[in-house]
């Protein structure tokens, strides 16, 4: 043992030792499969050649506002008196102006409103940026990494996207080159340039954690772990080819600063925004006047549906192109101008992307089938107020079928099928046991049970002596102007 221990530390065996090490691991490295070897090869990702290409392109953009100039009072004359009398210096935060020019009016003040970031579009001038970044702006500076500070001119701004555009008067500028958001895909790298808290051309980087995120009737975002902070907001999301994919936008915070998600606008969708506000100043949506809502799965299946999709009309506006087409409440919208619509968010982002006056083919499930009908698509306008439903009707006696579930039901009078636009229906005068507990109330018109049509109370009663009462009963209602799907599951 003692002499292994000074052959290990005696010096003229380490040639040796080291020659014998370098052969085993070269023998050992040769038996480690193709994988293991391109897996050691593999580095993280170097950034430095994104930056010099795509830095000169990003923009600071410092926004002012005017505020009026108000003259000292007497208060702050007595406070300049005391002060000169005693010999004490003047604090900054008094007027120092002549007595005598007091009280003539002072100039507005151009004081700062806030600092975003931008990108240069094209070689002529024109910039993006996020609309809130310039929303109530006066004067909007943009400086641009060789120091060059030009005025701007907002060319337009979209709220609802968050997009804006504004322009200076320069020429030959390094433009972006913009990516494919169809080629992004969850876990690849993306880079951000901005100005965090003022600190202009800050670089940092991360991968995208998620597609499609919906925070908006208009917008799905692109979702990072890029660190993103307040003055970041209109700065670009680029991918590991030096082309923007997004403009950062949002993050997720409960303490103000970065937590770790990030959300980006869609460079296609934020393209389709700015060359309308390039064009016309503002950006033109489309609409068909309904309101909808997420489909359930368990809505879904009880009616025959399958698996929960589509949008779910809630209600039909009054004169609206969806009333002209034939769309009613209760309708489930699974396909609009040919594109399948997953989830409830997709339909407005569809139609809203349609330019008014283009007709289009709507497919809707009702009652169990799909049926294609035909929109011509009006442009987006403020919201109407929902009509207040009538006032109830004397309570009628309850049928054996509706007494199971708890509901006592009544016709509809004219004047409530004129109203709500009905063929007809019965109202529910009470709902207890089952059907409160499916969240039927009183007031509420019941139109459809079991995907079956409900004209009168012999038809609800038909309808719901053919239902299996072993398992829950749908139930399509009105409630003012909104329709909606309840399943009443029978006491057992």
């Amino acid at each position: 043992m003692t002499r292994l221990m000074m052959l290990e530390l005696n010096p003229k065996f380490l040639p040796a030792l080291v020659r014998a090490g370098m052969l085993a691991l070269a023998f050992s490295a040769t038996l480690l499969p193709v994988d293991a070897l391109w897996a050691q090869t593999r580095t993280l990702p170097d950034f430095t050649d994104l930056v010099e290409q795509v830095g000169p392109s990003v923009v600071n953009i410092r926004t002012l506002e005017k505020v009026k100039a108000t003259p000292a009072n007497g208060a702050d004359e007595q406070m300049l008196e005391f002060f000169r009398r005693f010999g004490i210096p003047v604090p900054p935060n008094l007027p120092r102006t002549p007595k005598a020019d007091r009280n003539t009016p002072q100039p507005d003040e151009d004081q700062p409103r806030g600092v975003g970031s931008g990108f240069i579009l094209t070689t002529d001038g024109f910039v993006m940026t996020n609309a809130h970044v310039v929303e109530g702006a006066d004067e909007v500076i943009v400086t641009l990494t060789d120091k060059r500070e030009f005025k701007a001119k907002i060319i337009g701004a979209d709220k609802r996207s968050d997009v804006a555009v504004v322009k200076i008067e320069a020429t030959a500028l390094p433009a972006v080159k913009i990516g494919d958001i169809n080629r992004l895909k969850v876990g690849e790298w993306v880079m951000a340039i901005g100005s965090p808290f003022g600190l202009e051309n800050t670089v940092t980087a991360g991968i995208v954690s998620a597609k499609q995120r919906d925070t908006g009737d208009y917008l799905s975002f692109i979702q990072t772990d890029v660190a993103i902070n307040p003055g970041n907001s209109g700065g670009p999301l680029i991918n590991m080819r030096g082309e923007v994919v997004g403009i950062n936008s949002q993050i997720y915070s409960r303490s103000g600063g970065f937590q770790g998600i990030s959300f980006a606008i869609p460079i296609d969708e934020a393209a389709r925004v700015s060359d309308q506000l390039r064009s016309s100043g503002k950006v033109t949506r489309g609409r068909i006047g309904v309101q909808i809502e997420q489909v359930s799965k368990e809505v879904a299946e009880s009616i025959g549906l399958g698996r929960p999709q589509g949008a779910l009309v809630r209600g039909v506006e009054s004169g609206a192109p969806a009333e002209k087409a034939g769309i009613e409440a209760g309708d489930i919208i699974i396909k609009f101008d040919g594109k399948q619509i997953e989830k409830s968010s997709d339909l407005p982002r569809i139609v809203g992307n349609i330019k008014p006056g283009t007709k289009a083919v709507v497919t809707v499930f009702r009652r169990g089938a799909a049926k294609d009908l035909s929109v011509v698509i009006a442009e987006v306008e403020a919201d109407k107020p929902a009509r207040k439903a009538s006032a109830p009707e004397p309570k009628q006696p309850a049928t054996g079928a509706a007494q199971v579930l708890g509901l006592v039901v009544s016709e509809l009078t004219e004047a409530q099928k004129k109203e709500f636009k009905l063929k007809g229906g019965v109202k529910v005068d009470a709902a207890d046991g089952a059907a409160a507990r499916a969240g039927l109330r009183e007031g509420d018109l019941i139109v459809a049970v079991a995907n079956t049509e409900v004209l009168t109370v012999k038809d609800f009663d038909a309808a719901l002596s053919k239902a299996d009462k072993s398992k829950p009963v749908s139930v399509l209602f009105r409630r003012g102007e909104w329709a909606q799907y309840a399943l009443i599951r029978p006491a057992r």
